[in-house]
């Protein structure tokens, strides 16, 4: 079973959760949604001498994206997005630097790092091509875990009033694939605290209905 280490840190101006995820096995290490302070970020990968074998954005906004390029320099690490959202990525000068490597993932994809597998799944409504990530229980002996970036929060849900977003696709999103998981399932969101998909079933006042 593969072992895992999970650090966080709130980056940028809107206090977006960047995480990092480490095989134990083999060291290496996933940045999800570094949003900003890139310096901080460097200054942690060094500090714990983590080898970034990926830099993956749930999402194109600029609290998610902003911190991309410095790392990607620093670190050599490919960035992966879904291609709905690339645009944010060429439109935000951090978002990705000339030369540096970008990959595409769709629904039904697996990131790899190292012995860890990362299940992609495509969740639009907060963008066209929001992306969450789901760490099945199987592989760990423990609970799942789901990165779900700004789609699921605790007691909510993503906004959709910005450009690309759409309620009624972020509501299916949730419904037909992120409330489908294993209710102790823990949910690590990219505002705000963790919470279990079992508790947003119950309490979550967008889902309860």
């Amino acid at each position: 079973m593969a072992k895992y280490k999970l650090e966080h840190m709130v980056v940028g101006q809107l206090g977006t959760n960047c995480y990092f995820l480490r095989d134990e096995a083999t060291g290496a290490t996933a940045v999800i949604d570094p949003g900003g302070n890139s310096n901080k970020i460097i200054e942690y990968i060094k500090e714990n001498n983590l080898e970034i074998s990926a830099i993956i954005n749930t999402h194109g906004h600029f609290d998610h994206i902003t911190a991309n390029s410095k790392v990607a320099e620093f670190t050599g690490a490919p960035i992966i997005i879904h291609n709905e959202d690339e645009p944010w990525l060429r439109h935000n000068k951090n978002g990705i630097g000339d030369g540096q490597k970008l990959q595409f993932v769709s629904d039904g994809d697996v990131i790899k790092i190292g012995e860890i597998k990362l299940n992609v799944l495509h969740t639009p409504g907060h963008t066209p091509g929001g992306i969450s990530l789901y760490l099945a229980a199987g592989q760990t002996g423990e609970a799942g875990l789901l990165f779900s970036g700004d789609t699921l929060f605790f007691n909510s849900v993503g906004r959709t009033d910005l450009i690309g977003g759409d309620f009624d696709k972020l509501m299916n999103s949730i419904c037909k694939k992120l409330l489908l998981l294993p209710d102790e399932t823990t949910v690590f969101p990219g505002h705000g605290p963790s919470t279990t998909i079992g508790n947003e079933k119950e309490h979550n006042p967008y889902l309860r209905s």
